[in-house]
């Protein structure tokens, strides 16, 4: 019997495709920037009034320091968005993903926070209304000074609702954006 030996080498080539996603680069740096700028604005409200009232030695609302987390997580998102667009590897799945968990939170503190500034009774507004707008105080003097505070602080609850308000439509922008950059792909 003859033997016949043979050997078989097989070639087994792994090919690596990565998908690359064309984003908007206007809309997303517009969307970047504001987000910015109004995490980092509720963020720093939010950490004014829970000294403010640490100050007064009074009790601090839940959500003052909810929105100081959540305004913190949209920073973080935001920088996590940065850095994968620097590796471009910003997927759509995770800014959908993201910015649909941050849109739940920025709503629910949207909701909160409305509730609380036009409230039934004993609003913020309603308060700022009263006591402040109300009564203007002028001149060098420890009430005017007091006054200028109330009035911040009356100025930096609407400003904090507006850019709550706008956080909530940006991040529901960019998520119907992320849809577009996904299906445009397929």
């Amino acid at each position: 019997m003859a033997s016949s030996e043979s050997t078989f080498t097989q070639e087994v080539l792994v090919q690596r495709v990565r998908t690359k996603y064309h984003w908007p680069p206007l809309q997303l740096n517009f969307w970047i920037l504001i987000m910015l700028v109004g995490s980092a604005t509720i963020l720093g409200i939010f950490a004014n009034f829970i000294t403010i009232q640490q100050q007064l030695q009074v009790g601090i609302p839940w959500y003052f320091p909810y929105w100081v987390t959540v305004a913190a997580l949209a920073l973080l998102f935001i920088i996590l968005m940065l850095w994968l667009i620097s590796q471009r590897q910003l997927l759509p799945g995770i800014v959908i993903m993201g910015s649909f968990i941050l849109f739940v939170l920025w709503l629910v503190g949207l909701i909160v926070i409305s509730i609380q500034l036009w409230g039934p009774v004993g609003s913020v507004n309603g308060n700022c209304n009263l006591y402040v707008d109300g009564a203007t105080s002028r001149g060098p003097s420890l009430e005017t000074l007091a006054w200028l505070q109330q009035k911040s602080i009356c100025q930096s609850w609407q400003a904090a609702w507006a850019f709550e308000l706008v956080g909530c439509v940006f991040l529901l922008w960019m998520m119907i954006m992320a849809y577009q950059v996904y299906r445009d792909d397929i």
